[in-house]
C-alpha cells in the first residue's frame, strides 16, 4: 500500500470516527433525557410571547428539563420554520429533547379543567376545587365574597353568588381565584346578553329568582312554571316557602346537617323564605341559561303551589289552590310508600 493510500485510509477512518462521534453526540442531545428534573418533581416553564429561542433553551436548562441549551438550539436550526408557541408548559418524568421541542412547537400548554354543574352554589364550587392543583377552596370563597366586579349589573349583590356561571373552565398553574371568578362572571355576562333582556331589567331580582328555579327543578319544561309560581306568590305577598333557601340559610350559618330540620324552617336568617316574605337577599346558587330565561319569562298561569311527584322522574305537580295542593301532597306521599 502506497503512502498516499495509507494516508487516505487513515483520513477516512478519522472522518468516520468523527461522524460516528458527532452522530452519537446529536443522538445523546436529542433523545437522551436528563437524569431527572429538579427535585424529581414536575416542572412548569412559562414562555412569554416574543421570547427568543436562546432564552427558551436557557429556561428549559435552568429548570432541569433539558441537559443543555445547545441541543435545543441545534434542533431549532434544523427546523427553522417551526413556530415555538408561548404559554405555560408542564414537563413530567424524563422527556427527551425532541419531546420537549415538539411540545412547545405544537403548543401543548398546561391547563387543568374544572366543570361546575348548573345550580352549584359557591360552597359547591369550593368543594370541586378541593381536587384542584391550582386554586384552594378558601382562596376561591374569599374571592367570591367580593362582589365589586359585578356592581355595574347588580349594585346590591352581597357576593358573586348567582354570577359564577356554571360551565367548564381551564386553569393554568398560575391561575388565581380572582381570575377564575373573572372568567365565570365574564361567561355570565355573555349568557345574559344572549337572552336579550329589556333595558332596565332588574338583574338582581331575575338572577335571584332564577337561582330558586334552578334549585327546585331540573326539568326544562317545568322551569317557566316554577318561575310563575314564585312570581304569583310574590305578587300576593305570600311566603315563597322554598326549601333550597332554607338549606342555603343553614349553609351560611354553618349549621346545615344534610336534611332540613324544624329549627331550619324557624331560622330568622334573611335567606329563609319560610320566615320572610319576598325573595331572599340574593341568589342561592348559580343558575344556567334556561333558568335565567324562565325567570325573565315565567309561564302565564295562576299556579301557586307545586310538589314533587316522588316517582324518581324529577317532575312536579302544580296546583292553583291550597286544597288541590294538599290533595296532591297526600296522593304522592301514598304513591311513594
Amino acid at each position: 500500500m502506497t503512502r498516499t493510500k495509507r494516508f487516505l485510509t487513515a483520513l477516512l477512518r478519522t472522518l468516520l470516527l468523527l461522524l460516528v462521534a458527532a452522530g452519537g453526540a446529536v443522538y445523546f442531545l436529542l433523545f437522551n433525557p436528563p437524569d431527572a428534573t429538579a427535585n424529581g418533581e414536575d416542572q412548569f416553564v412559562e414562555i412569554e410571547p416574543g421570547t427568543s429561542t436562546r432564552a427558551i433553551a436557557n429556561k428549559l436548562a435552568q429548570a432541569g428539563v433539558i441537559r443543555s441549551p445547545l441541543g435545543f438550539l441545534l434542533l431549532r436550526t434544523l427546523h427553522p420554520r417551526a413556530k415555538l408557541q408561548a404559554g405555560e408548559y408542564e414537563f413530567s418524568g424524563r422527556p427527551t429533547l425532541w419531546q420537549v421541542f415538539e411540545k412547545i412547537r405544537l403548543g401543548q400548554v398546561y391547563y387543568e379543567e374544572i366543570t361546575i354543574p348548573e345550580g352549584s352554589n359557591r360552597f359547591d364550587i369550593a368543594a370541586v376545587l378541593e381536587q384542584s392543583e391550582t386554586i384552594t377552596p378558601d382562596d376561591f370563597l374569599a374571592a367570591a365574597k367580593d362582589a365589586t366586579s359585578i356592581y355595574d349589573l347588580d349594585p346590591s349583590a352581597p357576593s358573586l353568588e348567582g354570577y359564577l356561571f356554571p360551565s367548564t373552565y381551564r386553569l393554568t398553574a398560575r391561575s388565581t381565584a380572582k381570575e377564575l371568578c373573572h372568567m365565570m362572571t365574564a361567561e355570565f355576562r355573555r349568557q345574559w346578553a344572549a337572552l336579550h333582556p329589556l333595558a332596565g331589567t332588574d338583574v338582581h331580582r331575575v338572577v335571584t329568582l332564577a337561582s330558586l328555579v334552578e334549585k327546585e327543578t331540573a326539568i326544562p319544561q317545568e322551569r317557566p312554571l316554577v318561575a310563575a309560581v314564585f312570581t304569583n306568590r310574590l305578587a300576593l305577598h305570600m311566603p315563597l316557602q322554598c326549601d333550597p333557601t332554607t338549606v342555603y340559610a343553614a349553609l351560611l350559618d354553618n349549621r346545615y346537617r344534610g336534611v332540613i330540620h324544624k329549627s331550619d324552617l324557624a331560622s330568622t336568617n334573611a335567606y329563609n323564605t319560610y320566615a320572610h316574605i319576598g325573595l331572599p337577599p340574593g341568589p342561592i346558587a348559580n343558575p344556567g341559561a334556561e333558568s335565567l330565561k324562565a325567570a325573565l319569562h315565567p309561564a302565564t298561569t295562576d299556579f301557586l303551589y307545586f310538589v314533587a311527584k316522588g316517582d324518581g322522574s324529577g317532575h312536579h305537580n302544580f296546583s292553583r289552590t291550597l286544597g288541590e295542593h294538599k290533595t296532591a301532597v297526600s296522593h304522592f306521599r301514598q304513591t311513594a310508600h
